[in-house]
């Protein structure tokens, strides 16, 4: 249907090489630009919140804060003056939470739920000690919330009766091996144990004073029998835990955090990034339409004599209008290719230099289709849309004007 306009866009193209050369140039930059930095972006953010998400749940469910009962209202004219202190909180377990597990679990957008006796004690092995944080789950739900199994660096995560799983850090610091023992210390009981496994959180503090018992282990050096100090859920979609707990907050009577509640400097910090790359690929965009339409001002002074010519043959202002329409296409469309092309040899050059101290590249960083997809379509529209202006002003001249000069 445009096969006069192809023909002539191509040969007007063809006639002025370098300009055409320079213009896909610069679109394949601006492509290339917008989708590394898209991709980094992206690879980036997934990284940190995979890394964040490692060892936590994407929601925490715990027991209602304990708060002081407010004093009896005065009668009358009365004035009361009261000082109010906030009252200690103690180590309590969640109402009902073993009815509350299936009721969680029924939930279509919730993927495992899990609970947790957490608190304090002290690690001792000989004349060694060490603060720890200690937890008390069952290792298979567990494992579907934080993936602990494929943490472990040495031995096999295994939480049997008197079994538990410690931090590569606090295994240093007290000179312990897979099949040693240590004693664990809460203030109320004591209790030695096997390590049957050494995993690394990832964080250094973390593996520092992490030990992870069987739940009833933990119930019973903790003082609380048959409970759960919190319930981990996990969720489909990391992004809708902040809904969820939203919704499971209008339900419950119970303290509900997402983790982004929880982390709300880095969800913030992610944010900006997102608004920083918006902005970025905004920029690029401009600079690619106002290159294009630049370049095909030019070319309609320097083809004036060429349309006029055009139009006195009969090419109607539709036909010249849709010439340059489709010189911007094509122009958007080979700078596009040439510029994804050149992004996923920038993303292989990153991955290729850009790794950490173990040899490893930093994070997982590659180009998704979708992205490479909706840059080239974003480079086809810009210049089709550099080209309005030119192509107008194109289909406006006057044939016998033009011829003249």
């Amino acid at each position: 249907m445009l096969g006069f306009e192809w023909q002539v866009a191509l040969r007007f193209l063809r006639e002025g090489r370098a300009q055409t050369v320079l213009i896909i140039i610069g679109v394949a930059a601006g492509v290339a630009v917008i989708a590394y930095i898209t991709a980094l972006i992206n690879g980036l953010q997934a990284s940190t919140v995979e890394k964040t998400l490692g060892t936590q749940a994407h929601i925490s469910l715990r027991a209602p804060d304990d708060v002081v009962t407010p004093a009896w209202p005065p009668e009358g004219d009365t004035t009361q003056l009261t000082d109010t202190q906030a009252r200690a909180q103690r180590l309590r377990s969640v109402a009902n939470w073993q009815a509350l597990l299936p009721l969680l679990e029924r939930r279509a957008e919730v993927a495992a739920v899990s609970p947790m006796v957490s608190g304090s004690g002290l690690a001792l092995r000989g004349e060694a000690s060490q603060a720890i944080a200690m937890m008390g789950v069952e290792l298979d739900r567990y494992d579907r919330i934080v993936g602990l199994r494929a943490k472990a660096v040495s031995g096999a995560a295994r939480l049997e009766p008197g079994d538990a799983v410690i931090g590569t850090e606090l295994a240093k610091d007290l000179g312990l091996r897979v099949g040693d023992r240590l004693s664990v210390n809460t203030g109320k009981v004591s209790d030695s144990m096997r390590v049957t496994a050494l995993v690394d959180l990832g964080v250094k503090d973390l593996n520092r004073r992490t030990v992870i018992v069987p739940l009833r282990t933990a119930q019973s050096l903790l003082g609380l029998p048959g409970g759960a100090t919190v319930i981990e859920l996990k969720v489909r979609d990391v992004w809708q835990a902040d809904a969820v707990a939203r919704e499971l907050r209008a339900s419950l009577p119970y303290k509900i955090e997402s983790w982004q509640e929880t982390n709300a400097q880095l969800v913030s910090a992610l944010r900006a990034q997102s608004i920083s790359t918006g902005v970025i690929r905004g920029v690029v965009a401009i600079v690619v339409v106002l290159g294009i339409a630049s370049v095909l001002v030019v070319s309609v002074v320097q083809k004036q004599r060429e349309i006029g010519i055009l139009r006195a043959m009969g090419a109607t202002r539709g036909q010249v209008m849709r010439v340059f329409l489709v010189e911007g296409a094509v122009v958007g469309a080979a700078g596009s290719t040439l510029g994804v092309l050149l992004a996923m040899a920038l993303v292989w050059l990153f991955t290729k230099l850009a790794r950490g101290s173990d040899g490893l590249p930093l994070f997982n960083l590659h180009l998704p289709l979708n992205v490479a997809v909706q840059t080239a379509l974003l480079a086809v529209v810009c210049g089709v849309l550099a080209a309005v202006a030119p192509a107008r002003r194109a289909a406006r001249l006057d044939p016998a004007q033009a011829i003249r000069l």
